[in-house]
């Protein structure tokens, strides 16, 4: 879910001059997600929560959601039980989302960026893997480039050096091949590409990321 809105909100900041009437319709879906995106990492001090239901009864279950009768329960990540890679790509999202809305809602927008800032210093300060803990929703690239996606949407939010030095710190020399829920390598390397001189940053000098 959080992917998806990265991605949404990523479109909407690349074509929404292109999208005519139907602009607001996107910043609702978005706005929608972040909600509850919101709700889940602020609900509970030390905790963002990251998922309701088991998932694989629920893959079991072909009915409605209204028909639905199995087990509900909720799964979060904390100091203790670390999710570097959801809580980095929740960060992405907030962060993402808080451009969307910083020309139509800036207090909302102010919103999104404070809290994608503390969601990303909880996936960097308690690093560990939600799926490697939980056995479902398993990703192959660990959570290095989910700190890397979140980190470089915040550097494209807000332009501080803190992140560009986070971004360094990384490393992230994977060659990429692909990019998708599980590999976010890809879509980081454009994105920081698209860093200019007018942010006081020269393209050139992510010249260690792109060997």
């Amino acid at each position: 879910m959080a992917f998806t809105t990265t991605m949404l909100s990523w479109s909407t900041l690349e074509y929404g001059k292109r999208l005519g009437p139907q602009l607001p319709n996107a910043r609702a879906a978005i706005r929608w997600a972040t909600d509850y995106l919101l709700k889940c990492a602020t609900a509970t001090p030390g905790k963002i929560y990251v998922g309701v239901g088991d998932p694989n009864a629920d893959h079991r279950c072909w009915e409605r959601p209204e028909d639905m009768d199995t087990v509900r329960s909720v799964y979060s990540v904390s100091p203790s039980n670390p999710g570097s890679d959801v809580a980095g790509e929740m960060a992405a999202a907030l962060a993402a989302a808080s451009l969307v809305f910083r020309s139509s809602d800036r207090q909302y927008a102010g919103l999104l960026l404070r809290t994608a800032r503390k969601v990303l210093q909880f996936a960097l300060q308690y690093r560990g893997a939600y799926s490697e803990l939980n056995r479902f929703g398993s990703t192959f690239n660990y959570f290095q480039d989910e700190l890397l996606w979140g980190a470089a949407w915040l550097f494209r939010a807000t332009n501080e050096v803190q992140y560009y030095n986070i971004i360094k710190s990384l490393g992230a020399d994977d060659q990429p091949d692909l990019f998708s829920w599980d590999n976010k390598y890809s879509g980081a390397h454009v994105l920081l590409s698209r860093v200019s001189t007018q942010d006081n940053y020269s393209v050139l000098e992510f010249g260690w990321l792109f060997p």
